[in-house]
C-alpha cells in the first residue's frame, strides 16, 4: 500500500510511470482471479486504492499548476 505522502513527492511524470504499473498490476490480479489463482484478494483492492489515490494528487497537481499560470 502506498502512502500519499510518498505519492505527492513524486513528478507528474513518475505519477503516469506508478499508475501504468498499477493498471498492469490490476490486469494481471483480474486475470488470476478468473483462472482461479488469485491468492491474496486483499491485493485487489488495494491496487484499487492505490490507483485512486495516484489519479487523485495527479488532478490536484493538475489544478495547482493550472492556477499558478
Amino acid at each position: 500500500m502506498t502512502k500519499a505522502s510518498d505519492i505527492r513527492t513524486k513528478t507528474a511524470d513518475e505519477l503516469q510511470d506508478e499508475l501504468l504499473k498499477l493498471k498492469k498490476e490490476q490486469f494481471n490480479l483480474r486475470f488470476q482471479k478468473a483462472t482461479g489463482q488469485l491468492e491474496n484478494t486483499a491485493r485487489v483492492r488495494q491496487v484499487r486504492r492505490d490507483i485512486a489515490r495516484t489519479k487523485t494528487i495527479q488532478a490536484q497537481k493538475a489544478a495547482s499548476a493550472a492556477k499558478a499560470k
